[in-house]
C-alpha cells in the first residue's frame, strides 16, 4: 500500500490550497486479492463518508444518506414508531433511534434481518425473514402499534450484470412495498432503495395508489458513480394495521417539494 503525494518536501505535491497534505491511498492487487477487491478497498479507504462514520460512531456510511434525506424532508420525528427492513450492521437504526428521542423514552425504533445484528441501547433488532407470515403482526407488537416509518437499504447481493442486480433490488423494494402495507398507520412514510435500471417508475406509479407524495431521493452520500436510487412516499392512505395509531406526526407534504 502506498500513498500519493510522497515526494520531496517543497514540492508542493499533494498538498491543498491551504497548505494541508492530502494523501490518497492507493491498494495493490496481491496474489489473494483481485483487482476488484483491491479496488473495493480503495475506495472506502478513500471515502469520506467511511471515515466520518468511524469519527461519529455510526456503523455504517449508509447513515449519512438517512440523514441527508431527513434533513430535506423532515421525515424522522420524536416519538415514531420505526420499522428498519434489512437493518444490519445497524446504521439506520442508530440514526432512527436519535431522531425519534430513544434516550428519552421517546418512540420505538424495531430493526429486523436475516443476520444476527450486536445489540444497541434502546433498539429492538430481531433476526427474522420479514417475508415470514408472522412477520407483520411480531413487528407491530414490539412497536407497540402500527409503524409510522417503514425504511429499507436492503439490497441482494451484487451479481456484476446490471439488469440482473436492477431487477433483484426492484424486487425487494416491491416486497418490502407490500409488508410496508400491513404495518403502516395512516398518514405513514415508506423509504427504500432501488437501482436506476427501467422498472424503476412502474414501482413509483404503484405507490402513488396508497401514498400523498411520492418521488425519487439521491442523498450526496449515494455514490456518484452509482445507479442507487430512493424512492420516497410520504401520506399513506391505507387503513390502519391496529386502530391504536402513533400520535407523532407524518412530515407536511410541502417538504417532499424542498
Amino acid at each position: 500500500m502506498s500513498a500519493s503525494g510522497k515526494g520531496k518536501s517543497g514540492s508542493g505535491k499533494g498538498t491543498s490550497s491551504s497548505g494541508a497534505r492530502s494523501l490518497k491511498v492507493r491498494v495493490k492487487t496481491a496474489a489473494k486479492r483481485s483487482v476488484a477487491s483491491a479496488r473495493w478497498l480503495e475506495r472506502q479507504l478513500n471515502d469520506p463518508y467511511v471515515a466520518r462514520a468511524r469519527r461519529e460512531g455510526y456503523r455504517s456510511r449508509a447513515a449519512f444518506k438517512l440523514i441527508e434525506i431527513d434533513e430535506k424532508f423532515g421525515l424522522l420525528k420524536p416519538g415514531q414508531r420505526i420499522v428498519d427492513l434489512g437493518a444490519a450492521p445497524g446504521g439506520w437504526s442508530q440514526v432512527a433511534a436519535k431522531k425519534v428521542g430513544i434516550e428519552t423514552g421517546k418512540g420505538r425504533v424495531v430493526g429486523i434481518d436475516l443476520l444476527e445484528i450486536e445489540p444497541m441501547p434502546g433498539i429492538d433488532f430481531i433476526q427474522l425473514d420479514f417475508l415470514a407470515p408472522e412477520a407483520p403482526a411480531r413487528l407491530i407488537e414490539l412497536l407497540g402499534g402500527p409503524a409510522n416509518v417503514v425504511l429499507s437499504d436492503m439490497a441482494a447481493n451484487a451479481t456484476g450484470h446490471k439488469k440482473t442486480d436492477h431487477l433483484r433490488i426492484m424486487g425487494l423494494a416491491e416486497t418490502a412495498l407490500d409488508f410496508a402495507r400491513q404495518v403502516l398507520a395512516p398518514g405513514g412514510i415508506f423509504l427504500a432503495k432501488v437501482l436506476q435500471g427501467g422498472t424503476e417508475g412502474s414501482l413509483l406509479n404503484d405507490m402513488k395508489r396508497d401514498f400523498a407524495v411520492v418521488r425519487h431521493v439521491k442523498p450526496a452520500a449515494s455514490r456518484s458513480d452509482s445507479s442507487e436510487l430512493y424512492v420516497l412516499a410520504i401520506g399513506y392512505r391505507g387503513k390502519a394495521a391496529e386502530t391504536d395509531v402513533a400520535d407523532a406526526d407524518a412530515p407536511d407534504e410541502d417538504a417532499s417539494d424542498a
